[in-house]
């Protein structure tokens, strides 16, 4: 019984398989184009063993009549289940209509025809977006300026980093990196122009 799980060419299958399924996926879908990181799947996993704990007690506390204190309980049980699914949806994301980067809070999404220029930078960038910096590489996003904002502020100010490869989907993965940051910036190249 081949178990292809365990084979050391499943690594060069799942890279072609990515590869394909983006060249030739449906442009209308929004789509991450790379796999989440070790720790951000990690992360959300202990925030749902955390949940599952919680939801718990909840129950206990449910069955030991104390309602109240149980629906609380179970409120902030399903804040962290949101909280796990929020930081599992989190990166950047593409389709035909434009860029998608979604956090932890908040989401924005630029229209293509509003993106300027993507490109891969050398630069300090956060350590699992914590205060601490490392010399590394960014994927920046320069939006492309409006005719009616005068030239108000810099590149500086107006350009955002999608990625880095020391965030949760690349610190021990720059390979990963590249290849993300060469499939964003080709639709980049190819929807803006």
């Amino acid at each position: 019984m081949p178990l292809p799980f365990v084979t050391a060419d499943r690594e060069d299958r799942v890279q072609a398989a990515q590869s394909v399924t983006l060249a030739e996926a449906d442009r209308d879908l929004w789509r991450r184009p790379y796999r989440p990181g070790p720790w951000r799947v990690g992360g959300g996993a202990l925030l749902l063993l955390l949940a599952s704990y919680v939801l718990f007690s909840a129950l206990v506390i449910a069955l030991a009549g104390s309602l109240p204190s149980a629906a609380v309980c179970a409120g902030c049980g399903v804040l962290v289940i949101v909280l796990a699914v929020r930081l599992l949806r989190a990166g950047v994301w593409v389709s035909s209509l434009g860029l998608r980067q979604a956090g932890l809070l908040r989401t924005t999404t630029l229209r293509w025809p509003e993106v300027g220029v993507v490109r891969t930078v050398q630069r300090p960038v956060r350590w699992l977006g914590m205060p601490r910096t490392v010399q590394g590489q960014a994927l920046v996003l320069y939006p492309r300026a409006t005719p009616g904002d005068g030239g108000a502020g810099s590149d500086a100010e107006n350009r955002r980093i999608l990625l880095t490869d020391h965030n949760a989907d690349f610190l021990p993965r720059r390979p990963g990196f590249e290849r993300a940051a060469d499939v964003i910036e080709s639709w980049a190249a190819e929807s803006r122009g």
